[in-house]
């Protein structure tokens, strides 16, 4: 099983092929996801310091890209752990002021996923 690690938060093996933002929510991280992890919303965001995945969903790909994010950040909704990683959350539920962080994710990637190749840095 890959280990994923978070900044602030330690390191916690999980399933392959979970969906990042449930690994991170059954683990303790209260990333914010409000739209549920369709990737409409981008409150999901992380970080990469280390096994950034080579791959992302086109619909990932459009949302960061139609807000000048792309190459800087990815969204834990739309990416299956796979692999070794070490991330950092960019919003969480305690530091938005929220009430809640959102629904629940669904267990599989939503939209279902177009894979396309992630720019490099």
């Amino acid at each position: 099983m890959p280990t994923v690690t978070v900044e602030g938060y330690g390191a916690f093996e999980v399933e392959a092929g979970r969906r990042l933002v449930r690994a991170l929510l059954e683990n303790g991280v209260d990333i914010l996801h409000v739209c549920g992890g369709f990737a409409r919303c981008t409150t999901c965001r992380v970080e990469f310091t280390a096994g950034e995945p080579m791959r992302m969903t086109a619909a990932e790909r459009a949302r960061l890209q139609a807000q000048g994010w792309l190459g800087q950040v990815r969204l834990s909704c739309q990416i299956e752990v796979d692999q070794a990683m070490t991330v950092e959350p960019v919003l969480t539920e305690r530091e938005s002021g929220f009430d809640d962080a959102g629904p629940e994710p669904a267990p599989l990637i939503t939209p279902s996923p177009e894979w396309v190749t992630r720019p490099t840095h």
